[in-house]
């Protein structure tokens, strides 16, 4: 069985971009890597279309959380994290795990217009471990390499899934996230490290996207949001624009998930119940 680790990640871990655990830390935990389908024969919010499309593309867009007043108000609130983010000298992509830190970002984490279909996917036990904001200011020259969100985590099995949440309307001049469609059910697909340097905003690569499915664009406008499995192949390219990109990721998985290296700690549960063994619960933050 696996052990659960109790060692509470620090604040610079938890908050700062880079929270890459070692390559080598994540290839020696046994983990269960493979695709998970939805079996859910009455969905309350999706439809049984919606279930057959994400059993076979691995991701579903455009779905909306809330309304373009509503997008308005988020779209503020964004500006001033961001705005004391670059005042202490940290970048547009620092805005990580933010669910710990500011209790907006913690409510909307639970926000039932993202968590219903998020559980219509993956059952009725559900809990939310992240929350990164992606921000690609324009003409900054970053861009996002194809790869799998699984690949960086020390998860087991591997039936997590991000929320992509628009905050700026997002569209391939400005870099919207793109996928390819199926290769979900690759497995695990060989990735390069990658120097940041050269603008990758990660740290892995994988070539030849092509070779593992069709390339589908997701263009999303403030407010909506897509769905993706932690082995879909996605990436996106720089902002050519003279308008902001800035996207939320959420992140969930089935309580019955493994979290090891202490991101068991950053856990919310936000439906039904988990096994506090498993993941104790982070705490509401005290301010916004």
């Amino acid at each position: 069985m696996l052990s659960l680790p109790k060692t509470v990640p620090t604040m610079q871990q938890q908050t700062e971009f880079a929270i890459i655990p070692d390559r080598e830390a994540i290839e020696k935990i046994d983990r269960e890597i493979r695709f998970f389908p939805a079996e859910n024969p009455a969905p309350q919010t999706l439809s049984s279309a919606d279930i057959t499309a994400w059993n076979a593309s691995g991701y579903l867009a455009p779905l909306s959380a809330y309304d373009a007043a509503t997008a308005d108000e988020y779209r503020g609130y964004f500006d001033g994290l961001l705005s004391d983010a670059l005042a202490a000298g940290r970048d547009s992509y620092s805005i990580s795990s933010a669910h710990l830190k500011h209790a907006r970002v913690w409510d909307l984490l639970q926000h039932p217009g993202i968590v219903a279909p998020v559980v219509d996917l993956l059952g009725p036990n559900v809990v939310g471990w992240g929350a990164h904001f992606f921000c690609k200011l324009p003409g900054d020259g970053k861009r996002v390499d194809w790869h799998q969100d699984c690949s960086y985590w020390p998860l087991t099995p591997t039936k997590s899934v991000t929320v992509w949440l628009a905050i700026d309307d997002a569209d391939l001049e400005n870099g919207c996230m793109e996928v390819v469609v199926g290769s979900h059910t690759k497995g695990l697909i060989e990735f390069a490290e990658s120097d940041r340097q050269s603008g990758n905003v990660l740290n892995q690569t994988v070539s030849d996207p092509e070779k593992y499915g069709r390339i589908q664009a997701t263009p999303l406008q403030a407010g909506q949001f897509s769905i993706h499995s932690d082995l879909l192949l996605h990436g996106s390219s720089p902002n050519h624009s003279s308008r902001r990109r800035c996207g939320l990721t959420l992140r969930y998985c089935p309580a019955d998930v493994t979290a090891l290296l202490g991101w068991n700690q950053k856990g919310v549960v936000v439906a039904g119940q988990a096994d506090p063994d498993r993941w104790p619960g982070a705490a509401r933050p005290q301010t916004d």
